[in-house]
């Protein structure tokens, strides 16, 4: 079955769908409180999670961070944390900006695979169950990502497989760090199971090792420009392992890391690839075509050159205009709105691919 699209056709349509979708939005962060998960574990993970927590902190707990925990100072609500509260989210980007869609990514699935399988699985059950009760439930502009226990891959299909017919869970969710590269066929178990449901993937930033061969960072520069090098790896080693040879219909949602990159990447793989063809032997076609086919990007933290039309020529030239999608990392400091996120030099088309039109492609939103 094709990853792409997934027909979108919940019993409760958005009445947004009967116009043109003009803005959606790909990478917004809801939180659950530690008492919202705990509320939706079963024993004995509840008590677990009461008396010992988890072994890996969240992102936003990690330095470095700037003050706010790394979000808008106006996010916070009254006794709770930033994305926990669906009225402020609803005030603050869905009203407040006019989106037609968001597309919710919840990171807590990210750290809980240091727990024990059993563990890690309720975890990220209890969230998909919060986000879909307070959040999908609340408003038909919602959509969302799976949580999945990454490292236990049985567990992680059958958390898949329980969302894949509610059309508004539109993507599974992975780390970009695990125990193994993404594309060791540990995992494949897990990809089988997103192309058979039509859903495509989506690596974030995160996971049980963040930082492989340079270390932790000192500094929020470092942690911040680092965030490429982990989509590198992550598009490497899908294509190096023959992933996309086993699930041809599988697409792959590179977020939060900037785009320009892409452009020197496949010229690097190209030339590798030509040099030693018979080192992946598995590869039938140049791995520029390959990352082209199955590969998306969001725009924020979009990188920003003094002359806008240097984003414009370097957007360009990656040849996947088609894949980018608008991203405003709500609640996170350096929220992009929509009405800033891409300079005026580029183009009327190309903009209105990248603010809606792209989006729904993939995910088979709207008109």
């Amino acid at each position: 079955m094709s990853s792409m699209p997934r027909t979108q056709a919940h019993a409760e349509a958005p009445v947004q769908t009967e116009r043109r979708v003009k803005l959606v939005d790909a990478d917004v962060h809801p939180a659950p409180l530690p008492s919202y998960i705990a509320a939706r574990l079963d024993e004995p993970w509840r008590t677990r999670f009461e008396r010992y927590g988890v072994r890996v902190p969240n992102p936003p707990q990690m330095y470095p961070r700037v003050r706010n925990s790394g979000y808008r100072v106006d996010s916070w609500p009254d006794g709770g944390f930033p994305g926990s509260d669906f009225e402020l989210l609803r005030a603050q980007l869905l009203e407040e900006h006019g989106l037609d869609y968001g597309i919710l990514i919840p990171l807590h699935g990210h750290t809980y695979g240091a727990e024990g399988p059993e563990f890690a699985a309720a975890l990220c059950h209890a969230v998909n169950e919060w986000v879909r009760e307070e959040m999908l439930d609340r408003d038909q502009r919602l959509r969302s990502s799976i949580n999945i226990a990454l490292e236990t891959p049985e567990l992680a299909v059958a958390e898949i497989e329980r969302y894949a017919g509610d059309p508004r869970f539109v993507q599974v969710l992975l780390p970009t760090g695990g125990e193994y590269p993404l594309g060791n066929r540990k995992y494949w178990p897990i990809y089988a199971a997103a192309a058979e449901a039509g859903l495509p993937l989506i690596a974030h930033t995160g996971g049980l090792e963040q930082h492989r061969g340079a270390g932790w960072p000192s500094y929020y520069l470092e942690a911040h420009v680092f965030y490429a090098n982990a989509m590198v790896a992550v598009a490497t080693s899908f294509i190096a392992g023959g992933v996309f040879q086993r699930f041809p219909d599988l697409q792959v949602v590179l977020v939060e890391a900037g785009i320009s990159w892409a452009g020197p990447l496949m010229w690097s793989m190209d030339a590798a690839w030509s040099a030693l063809p018979d080192d992946v032997a598995h590869l039938d076609r140049e791995p520029s075509q390959i990352f082209r086919e199955h590969f998306w990007f969001t725009t924020q933290p979009i990188e920003e050159p003094d002359d806008p039309e240097q984003l414009v020529a370097a957007l360009e030239f990656t040849g996947m205009t088609d894949r980018i999608m608008f991203a405003s990392d709500y609640p996170h400091w350096d929220f992009d709105s929509p009405a800033m996120a891409l300079p005026r030099a580029v183009p009327k088309e190309l903009r209105a691919k990248i603010m809606a039109a792209n989006a729904c492609r993939l995910y088979g939103l709207g008109t």
